[in-house]
């Protein structure tokens, strides 16, 4: 039942139109393509999330590239953010393979789902506080229908924002209390929820150093750590 419910809300992310700045962006985007994908056809709708209906994981990123998810159709694939992400992913154990190139590829991920703040491609990658706010009903939805869920990765302070928002976390805690947003920064919520943040693995940053593989790594090992100490899933199996 649940993963029918998970199903319907994908089909609702994908039929949405509520904001025609990103609808006439992405579909503009579809129409020119890039040189190097002039042969593809492309996606050009909002991107739901992908992943595995009982994840104790959930990673909330900022949004689809315009190259990337709004070309393939599959949340962080086709562009180096995804590169970055998936081969983390098949490090930890959550994914078959170390990178995702489209929807027929053969990727499974186990113990992962994985979406975003805003469903459809931004132009410059910056949405406006308004289609963040159009978008959030689907991140709620999500966080009510993946009940597994036991650690939130949030990649850059959009993300980071809008999980606590959708989540309610925003409202029940005081500023003070609220978890702080900083690379590698942990946060156990009051029930139970551990809440890890993240630079984003864009190329503003990787390309930078301001996240460095090794500073990637790092945030994968203490999930990996914190879903190991809590108990492996009773239907855990080999990928």
């Amino acid at each position: 039942m649940k993963q029918g419910a998970l199903r319907d809300l994908e089909a609702a992310v994908v039929a949405c139109d509520l904001c025609p700045r990103l609808r006439e962006h992405c579909a503009r985007v579809a129409r020119e393509k890039k040189r190097a994908h002039a042969a593809e056809t492309y996606w050009g709708r909002p991107v739901p999330g992908f992943g595995d209906p009982r994840a104790r994981l959930l990673i909330v990123g900022l949004a689809p590239a315009a190259h990337g998810a709004n070309r393939t159709g599959r949340v962080f694939t086709g562009d180096s953010s995804g590169a970055w992400l998936y081969a983390a992913l098949h490090r930890s154990g959550f994914a078959n393979r170390p990178e995702s190139k489209g929807p027929r590829d053969g990727l499974r991920l186990r113990d992962v789902y994985i979406t975003c703040a805003a469903r459809c491609a931004p132009p410059g990658n910056r949405p406006e506080r308004v289609e963040l706010e159009r978008c959030r009903p689907f991140l709620a939805g999500e966080i009510r229908l993946l009940d597994k869920v036991r650690v939130v990765l949030a990649l850059g302070r959009v993300g980071y924002e809008a999980w606590l928002k959708a989540s309610l976390w925003w409202e029940k805690l005081s500023t003070a209390e609220r978890p702080r947003f900083a690379h590698g920064s942990r946060a156990v919520l009051p029930d139970g929820t551990i809440f890890i943040c993240s630079f984003h693995p864009s190329r503003q940053n990787t390309n930078t150093g301001r996240l460095t593989p090794a500073m990637w790594k790092r945030v994968f090992t203490r999930i990996r750590a914190d879903l190991d100490r809590s108990g492996v899933r009773p239907d855990q199996r080999a990928i």
